[in-house]
């Protein structure tokens, strides 16, 4: 059966973290999650050492992704030495407030830059460049005891990496044993035709999945293939951490800023509350029948 560890994004709730956002650690514990990931960026600020006390003291996991104010020209897979040198140092700056949080894991679409889309075929030279650049920030991740996953998203995002297999090539040719793989729930639908190839194919570099539907709704009751995911997490990654993550849509919310138009999120409480349950029994119920 998989012991796999449920969390959330901290963006069901606020768009930036601050020092005053530390008590929902607590709330996130009392719903019964294991892992939470914080968002990091150019406009957030905070001191990072209660955090991580906090967490600790609570038994959270932490994570890291970049989803909040990161330059366009911070892109290590830009032809120009000067941005490329400008992403490494602003990938290496969040990856070191990720060791001050006490993070396992800094994950994203560090390959590149989401919304920095070329259209036209990736070229040789850019998948070269990423992993010489990747290969070196593996490398200072690990230094500081944090795994640098990298998540595929889908066409819309990036023309750099949409696929499982692709990831796995990348890392493959980016060669350090500190490279993993976080898989989409969302992004997936867009771009796998069979979401348990998808994760058999990642293999042990599988570290996680973020979970919502296809439209970036509450987990159950959409098109994504929940038994499917269950099934091959059991046979690949039993221990996978399983993030729900969305944009907080409520009256308050954020969600129209990232693109989300439909009120999915209007409680963030209630979103977890329910996709757990409904995870947690999928994935019962995927054990019972194997």
């Amino acid at each position: 059966m998989t012991t796999c560890k449920y969390g959330a994004h901290q963006f069901l709730w606020i768009e930036h973290w601050t020092d005053q956002s530390i008590d929902l650690l607590d709330e996130v514990r009392e719903l019964g999650l294991d892992c939470f990931e914080i968002s990091l960026g150019d406009d957030v600020s905070f001191n990072p050492v209660p955090v991580r006390k906090r967490a600790e003291q609570l038994g959270l996991e932490l994570t890291v992704g970049p989803g909040n104010v990161w330059p366009m020209e911070c892109d290590i897979s830009l032809e120009s030495v000067e941005y490329q040198h400008s992403g490494m140092e602003w990938h290496r700056r969040i990856i070191r407030k990720a060791a001050e949080l006490g993070a396992v894991a800094y994950c994203g679409a560090t390959y590149g830059h989401p919304g920095h889309v070329l259209r036209q075929p990736v070229q040789i030279a850019e998948i070269k460049r990423i992993a010489e650049n990747l290969h070196e920030l593996a490398k200072y991740a690990e230094s500081l005891s944090v795994e640098l996953v990298i998540e595929p998203m889908s066409r819309f995002r990036t023309h750099l990496l949409h696929t499982s297999q692709q990831a796995v090539d990348l890392i493959l040719m980016a060669d350090h044993p500190n490279l993993y793989i976080n898989l989409d729930t969302y992004h997936m639908i867009t771009e796998e035709r069979d979401y348990s190839s998808a994760i058999s194919i990642s293999g042990n570099k599988l570290r996680g999945i973020h979970a919502c539907e296809n439209d970036r709704g509450v987990p159950g009751g959409g098109l994504v293939p929940w038994v499917d995911v269950f099934r091959a997490l059991e046979n690949t990654c039993p221990n996978a951490r399983i993030l729900m993550e969305t944009y907080n849509t409520g009256q308050h919310g954020f969600g129209y800023k990232r693109g989300i138009f439909k009120d999915v999120c209007p409680d963030a409480n209630e979103f977890v509350r329910k996709g757990l349950s409904f995870l947690k029994n999928c994935a019962k119920e995927v054990h019972q029948t194997n």
